[in-house]
């Protein structure tokens, strides 16, 4: 079992936006391929935002997730 859940996640990304506002994450797909971004960022030697010891880089990056270390950005067509 994944700990946090998957919808723990969800609601970390996603507490920064205001009522009304649409989420940053709307599934379980988005926080899946931030995650493996990132953890591929980490095994390349990108240095981790949390210290979590000798886990492994997908352990590090939903860490680093969780604690509000890592952000995700809702991009958009108009953003280009």
């Amino acid at each position: 079992m994944l700990h946090p859940s998957y919808s723990d996640l969800m609601k970390v990304v996603n507490s920064e936006c205001e009522e009304g506002e649409t989420p940053i994450v709307n599934s379980r797909y988005s926080i899946v391929l931030a995650t493996s971004k990132r953890a591929r960022q980490l095994i390349d030697g990108s240095e981790a935002l949390v210290a979590i010891g000798d886990k492994k880089p997908l352990s590090i990056a939903v860490e680093e997730l969780n604690s509000g270390e890592l952000k995700i950005l809702n991009t958009t067509e108009d953003d280009e």
